[in-house]
């Protein structure tokens, strides 16, 4: 059977770092952190969504974030400033090492789907502006379900869209979390671990495969299912 790989946007194949130079305008030398403390509170306000079965879309999660991270750091944003960097999330790059690898993997012969947080409108965006849409077949967002990952439904809602079975889909993220979810539901995973200071949770619960570059992502998913 062919291996289906499930590819997370943001953070494995989207820079969210990416909005740093938007917000260097309105933070200075503080974008950096501004940036982080901003990611760190969007992927918290899923979390707590997920777990409330309160949910809200992606872009909620964002703009709430992005309200806190402003009190945080005392920065006031006019309406018009905050719309401004919310569009910038719309535009972010792609990590450098990601066409590369993703063009290896649809060599590779691999079924690839985009899988994500984010809503399909906002994700089909940044593929297509980021130029790799054509390497998937489809776009799956959490939005169908209504939750976040690592909610387990969300991964079995993956594998109903795509036909797949856990033992021969892979996520592929560079979010711990999200490997965590995937392996705890019976699919294998990928951990995207582009920097050496990246930790993973100690959980007792392993990625299948720690690769530092998708460059070398379909070599050793290759290798990896010819050892099953």
């Amino acid at each position: 059977m062919v291996t289906t790989l499930a590819f997370d946007v943001y953070g494995t194949l989207i820079d969210t770092n990416g909005v740093i130079i938007a917000l260097e305008k309105h933070v200075g030398n503080k974008a950096s952190e501004f940036s982080r403390t901003w990611r760190e509170k969007q992927l918290e306000y899923s979390f707590r969504r997920g777990l409330m079965q309160n949910y809200e879309n992606f872009d909620i999660c964002t703009s709430n974030a992005l309200d806190y991270t402003s009190s945080y750091f005392k920065v006031l944003l006019s309406q018009k400033e905050k719309e401004g960097l919310m569009s910038a999330y719309k535009v972010l790059p792609a990590f450098d090492d990601v066409d590369d690898g993703l063009a290896k993997a649809k060599k590779a012969g691999f079924r690839m789907y985009a899988f994500s947080n984010g809503s399909a409108d906002a994700v089909e965006t940044l593929l297509k502006n980021t130029g790799i849409r054509d390497y998937f077949i489809d776009v799956v967002s959490v939005d169908e379900m209504k939750s976040y990952k690592p909610n387990p439904g969300v991964y079995s809602h993956f594998l109903r869209r795509a036909g797949a079975l856990g033992a021969n889909a892979w996520l592929v993220s560079s979010n711990p979390f999200d490997v965590i979810g995937a392996i705890s539901t019976g699919m294998r995973a990928a951990w995207i671990k582009r920097s050496p200071e990246a930790l993973f949770d100690p959980w007792g619960i392993e990625p299948t495969l720690t690769i530092n570059s998708l460059s070398n992502l379909a070599k050793q998913i290759d290798e990896e299912c010819r050892k099953a």
